[in-house]
């Protein structure tokens, strides 16, 4: 159930079209930090009265540490007018009309022509994918789509912020309940149309944002729609790339070397979908077609060339290099695909 409770605000520590991060006085006199989707809310002001939702906080949850202003008190109405009728948060008290892009750009429903699409299981994977394709493939344009398998705002997502301050990618598609994005679309197939047919993307990224559930079964997590997400891809016309989740600091067995998660996504996936050979060898994956790139990538200049600051569940480049290390070789084979087309 969720946990609602008052709090005054007492400064802003920052703020971005769509996003307020605030320093609020909860009712016991204690601080703590909370952030405002001011698209959904509106902004805030100094000495506003707000309720804010501490249910991730106080169940200690790892994307927690920052309370959800739900209302701010200062406020009798609210209205911001959507562009038509497709409603996000659908049936929420929070539920708007954020509109869709697919009834303005048609073209959206074209075939992918062979466009690689690297599909990722966590949200921190798309910067070594980034900075990577941008190193192969240099003035190449990389799209993100994200899913609404973990958090739905993007604007929360201060990666892909940096990202595209930094142009590592050139344009964003929130598909599903995820919203925010570049151009709003109803389902992932729309939004790969729209990543490639109006943004032009010459590759695309696909992850869900910040905050992947998982329970430590096999099926259920919310990585396992990265299966669906490459047969789309693929029965749409678009070359498949499987990121592969694997790591060498992460202290769970299941994760350590090539995570269950990956070996579950490509059980479940139909389409053979092509996977980078990592540090551990990939093709001991089931039903993936595995290439060696013949690219050592040193991820730790990588991302310090890039600007990145990455972290994964905590863990910087240097403590979790076999994380960063199997995404970049992801972002290395998009790149060299559209290169080797070009010859």
């Amino acid at each position: 159930m969720p946990i609602f409770r008052p709090a005054r605000v007492r400064e802003i520590l920052q703020e971005r079209p769509g996003l307020q991060r605030l320093l609020v006085e909860m009712a016991d006199g204690s601080t703590a930090r909370a952030y405002v989707l001011t698209a959904l809310t509106g902004e805030c002001q100094p000495d506003d009265e707000v309720i804010v939702n501490t249910t991730a906080v106080e169940l200690q949850l790892g994307t927690g540490g920052w309370h959800v202003v739900h209302w701010n008190l200062a406020a009798k109405e609210f209205i911001s007018p959507g562009p038509d009728h497709i409603m996000k948060l659908r049936y929420c008290s929070l539920q708007f009309d954020a509109g869709t892009d697919e009834l303005r750009h048609p073209e959206c429903d074209l075939p992918l022509g062979g466009t690689p699409v690297v599909v990722c299981s966590v949200h921190s994977q798309v910067a070594a994918v980034a900075a990577a394709f941008a190193q192969v493939a240099p003035g190449k344009s990389l799209v993100y789509v994200m899913t609404d398998g973990a958090s739905l705002p993007l604007v929360i997502s201060d990666l892909i912020c940096d990202l595209k301050a930094r142009h590592l990618i050139s344009g964003t598609v929130t598909a599903g309940h995820a919203f925010g994005g570049d151009l709003e679309a109803v389902s992932v197939a729309s939004a790969l149309g729209l990543a490639v047919h109006t943004l032009q993307a010459d590759a695309v990224v696909v992850c869900m944002g910040p905050g992947v559930v998982g329970t430590g079964t096999a099926l259920g997590t919310t990585a396992v729609e990265v299966a669906s997400v490459l047969d789309t891809v693929a029965a749409l016309g678009g070359t498949p790339l499987l990121c592969v989740r694997a790591s060498s600091g992460d202290p769970r067995p299941r994760h350590a070397g090539i995570s269950h998660h990956t070996r579950t996504i490509a059980s479940l996936s139909h389409c053979e979908p092509w996977v980078a050979e990592t540090p551990i060898e990939a093709s001991a994956l089931p039903g993936v077609r595995a290439i060696n790139t013949g690219v050592v990538v040193n991820v730790v200049e990588l991302m310090e060339s890039a600007g990145l600051k990455t972290t994964t569940m905590g863990r910087t480049v240097v403590e979790d290099q076999m994380f960063f290390e199997a995404a970049a070789s992801a972002g290395v084979l998009a790149g060299q695909m559209l290169v080797s087309d070009e010859r």
